[in-house]
């Protein structure tokens, strides 16, 4: 091995050990797996390239009913095989990008959230190689692209608006304008998505984005918590109101 090699692949080592180690403090586990909730997860594939963290991401097909050409994480709802949130994840990652269950070293579960179907989404994170090529699903994925996971704390465009939900819970939505050089198109990551990859970067670098974020960033394994426990009770009380 020529001594370039040797030092881009103990830069990609210690890139995700660093990763690893700031994961692991935030691992939720399955905490908040009891509550009574339809459950879904989806992966969040992590690759390190030109030693800079990278984050896998896919574009719903058109002809899905639900979100068609919104870019999203590979997942879905939970099965009966499933006998965890990893699982649904893995599986889930396997239908839509061909990748292999075994070929993912799953680190976390992070704070989950809730969608707009009022399903408790978990994300899980893990690890792919950085030679991964994916085979989507014409069926459920129309592209697969990958972003800087920096991007995510300082990107070069980027708006955001305030949101409430129909349970009266307000917060900050997050969009993302990504120009793809690769695929020659740009790509809007927002809503849910857009969520889970801001949390994963705060968590990971641990410095303050160039924009406003809804955690306080000196705490922010209580904060998100906080934030989540805050929302859950917003739906909880709001189907009450209507019994």
């Amino acid at each position: 091995m020529a001594a370039a090699e040797r030092e881009e692949v103990l830069e990609r080592t210690s890139v995700k050990e660093r990763a690893r180690l700031r994961l692991r403090e935030f691992d939720v586990g399955a905490k908040f797996s009891h509550l009574p909730l339809p459950k879904a997860s989806v992966l969040l594939p992590l690759l390190v390239r030109g030693g800079q963290l990278h984050l896998l991401l896919t574009v719903r097909a058109m002809q899905l009913r639900r979100s068609p050409g919104q870019v999203c994480f590979p997942g879905g709802k939970s099965e009966i095989i499933d006998k965890d949130e990893i699982d649904t994840a893995l599986r889930e990652a396997k239908e839509e990008v061909g990748l292999q269950p075994e070929k993912v070293e799953v680190i976390c579960r992070l704070v989950p959230g809730i969608d707009k179907m009022n399903n408790l989404v978990t994300p899980v994170v893990g690890f792919i190689d950085d030679t991964f090529q994916a085979i989507p699903n014409p069926d459920e994925v129309s592209d697969v692209f990958v972003v800087p996971l920096e991007y995510f704390v300082k990107p070069l465009n980027y708006n955001s608006f305030p949101y409430k939900t129909s349970s009266g819970y307000s917060g900050k939505m997050h969009c993302f304008t990504y120009d793809d050089h690769e695929h020659k198109r740009s790509f809007e990551i927002w809503g849910l998505t857009a969520h889970f990859a801001v949390f994963l970067a705060l968590v990971i670098f641990g410095k303050r984005p160039t924009f406003e974020v809804d955690y306080d960033l000196d705490n922010l394994i209580s904060s998100s918590e906080n934030n989540f426990m805050s929302l859950y009770a917003s739906l909880c009380e709001g189907k009450e109101s209507k019994l």
